[in-house]
């Protein structure tokens, strides 16, 4: 089956993709895990240091390794795709979401460090601009976006994660906005979270709703508390969808960047349940549930 997907969504990669950056491969297996802390209050925590986490994998505690906050001009270089629902049944929000992407892309990439693609998806899956730094090319790219038919919300999920942003390095993240009623993928949302968690992407998720359709906010939620993202319902309203896209916004700007070396030397491939702690109360952190362990011979 992910031949017969891979053969269907390349030709549309390869035909605006042009060279890729190499693919770059570590030798030891580094588990990354990006987090967000909040108080009770949703204020973000931005002072905290490695002393103050903790991090469990299948209830045995890990050594971190690696740590780093990444806030201002020395966070990691950040890679987002822009994922644009542009099926039959959010035509008449189109242009809000162009407006509201447009503005956050804007906002939120640093000049010559962050990247950003978009893809389009409706009965296809199409890649409009590969990952640039210029945004003034996003911002065209958004804007010559056309609504189609049906929609591959799973595919497309998939399709991102492993074409495009596995070679990247650094934070991966992936903004979706639809509403979230998958109607033609040929692979399940199951796939679509574990191949967007085996990629180490952080997937948020904006509902954009059509009173004239069935929608399925469910499982955009699922989507964002499996990566470590978040969802937000803009009830198809522009002030709301610019408040949400300016709450992701704060979140990326506000991440911790914890890493560790499994104690985990097996290579089965297996589902492994991540837990993240702070040792002070009354604070809450967002952070993916999991990762697929190594297979094969190192």
């Amino acid at each position: 089956m992910f031949v017969i997907l891979a053969s269907l969504l390349l030709p549309a990669w390869t035909q605006n993709r042009g060279t890729q950056a190499p693919v770059i491969r570590a030798t030891v297996d580094v588990v990354h895990v990006l987090c967000t802390v909040r108080d009770r209050r949703g204020n973000y925590i931005p002072n905290l240091k490695r002393e103050d986490f903790e991090i469990f994998e299948d209830g045995i505690r890990q050594k971190i390794d690696f740590f780093g906050k990444e806030t201002g001009d020395d966070a990691q270089p950040l890679t987002v795709v822009l994922l644009i629902d542009t099926s039959g049944s959010v035509k008449d929000k189109l242009r809000f979401e162009q407006q509201a992407a447009s503005e956050f892309l804007d906002q939120t990439l640093r000049k010559n460090k962050d990247m950003a693609a978009v893809v389009q998806f409706d009965s296809q899956i199409q890649l409009v601009q590969d990952f640039t730094y210029d945004y003034s090319i996003l911002e065209d790219a958004i804007f010559e976006i056309k609504a189609g038919g049906a929609t591959k919300l799973y595919d497309a999920i998939w399709a991102a994660a492993k074409e495009l942003l596995r070679p990247e390095v650094g934070r991966k993240v992936m903004v979706i906005l639809s509403d979230g009623a998958d109607t033609q993928s040929m692979i399940s949302d199951k796939e679509a979270i574990r191949t967007a968690q085996e990629e180490d992407v952080v997937i948020y998720g904006i509902g954009v709703r059509s009173h004239r359709f069935d929608s399925d906010f469910g499982k955009l939620k699922k989507f964002a508390k499996a990566t470590g993202g978040s969802f937000f319902d803009s009830n198809a309203d522009p002030k709301k969808l610019r408040e949400a896209f300016g709450k992701i916004n704060r979140e990326i700007k506000n991440q911790y960047s914890l890493g560790y070396v499994s104690t985990n030397s097996r290579r089965d491939g297996s589902l492994r349940e991540i837990k993240v702690r702070v040792r002070r109360r009354g604070l809450k952190v967002t952070h993916r549930k999991g990762y697929y362990g190594p297979q094969g011979d190192s």
